[in-house]
């Protein structure tokens, strides 16, 4: 279900009506989102690419990083289409070198999220993308992640918002912009 919002773009359109609700899954109670629809129409995954990177550009950072698997799907095309470094976010144990970790409680379960030590520099300006922010609980780690390594979270951008799940305050309560691109209901 599309939230009540403002005129959508055709892009927006194109975009909410290819993402299936699947009720649920993964768990009981869980209306999932499938963004993966998406990476098999090159029109409308273009389309997507061109909104996050117009999103982007309005912030100045020095790398993108995103969470497995499906921030990998939109951020790594970002990123190559910005020229920006990008940077892993990995489930515990996947990354070869040393690494930092933090465990966070998201929408269904506990997830430890790593990043290698040496990949981000103190100082360095991040923007932090995913495809889809509900709970909050994955940003929350991404933002203690960054912070442990004293680097700076700029801005936050996913393609889909879930906005009565409320994962933006944890956004907003770090001090950190936001962008989306549609939001749709979480129910």
């Amino acid at each position: 279900m599309v939230m009540k919002t403002t005129k959508l773009s055709a892009n927006q359109k194109a975009i909410i009506d290819i993402i299936p609700n699947i009720p649920n899954f993964p768990i009981k109670g869980v209306q999932f989102k499938d963004v993966t629809p998406i990476l098999a129409h090159p029109k409308i995954f273009n389309a997507v690419m061109n909104e996050l990177a117009k999103k982007a550009k309005k912030y100045k950072f020095d790398c993108i990083v995103a969470p497995e698997s499906r921030g990998f799907f939109f951020a790594i095309p970002l990123a190559q289409k910005l020229q920006i470094p990008f940077v892993p976010i990995r489930k515990k144990g996947k990354l070869p070198r040393a690494t930092i970790s933090v465990t966070e409680t998201i929408e269904y379960n506990k997830v430890s999220f790593e990043i290698h030590k040496d990949d981000i520099k103190p100082n360095t300006k991040v923007l932090i993308m995913d495809d889809l922010i509900a709970t909050g609980g994955t940003i929350r780690a991404i933002i203690k992640l960054l912070k442990s390594l004293k680097a700076k979270p700029i801005a936050a951008l996913f393609l889909v918002e879930l906005p009565e799940l409320q994962g933006s305050k944890e956004v907003a309560k770090n001090h950190i912009p936001m962008d989306t691109i549609v939001k749709l209901s979480g129910k």
